[in-house]
């Protein structure tokens, strides 16, 4: 069997893992989150953090994927471990830069739109 294959499956599961882990917890609290900053409109701020955890899950998906076709021959466990850490750190960073810039600018909308 081929390490990339192996390579395949653990990555894939620790990405699925962390993509459902993160976007529940960021939606369950983002809800709390948008309705501070819009108190009058629940609804809408529903909608806006659906919207937030389709799209969360749509870039991360398609990231991945991406992910996915652009590895290298993989010859030993070492180089797998190497590999597969990088990967997930990658992915890792990518989400915590989203999650902040997504916090930036509804803030920074909702403030706009409000006032």
């Amino acid at each position: 069997m081929s390490y990339n294959l192996i390579g395949y499956g653990i990555f894939i599961t620790v990405i699925v893992f962390i993509i459902v882990v993160v976007g529940k917890i960021c939606y369950r609290n983002g809800n709390i989150f948008v309705a501070a900053l819009i108190p009058d409109h629940l609804e809408l701020c529903q909608q806006i953090n659906k919207s937030l955890l389709v799209s969360y899950y749509l870039v991360n998906i398609g990231y991945c994927a991406m992910t996915l076709i652009g590895w290298e021959n993989i010859n030993n466990p070492l180089q797998l471990a190497e590999v597969l850490a990088v990967k997930v750190a990658v992915i890792i960073c990518i989400l915590s830069v989203l999650h902040y810039l997504n916090i930036f600018l509804l803030t920074n909308t909702i403030h706009k739109l409000i006032k």
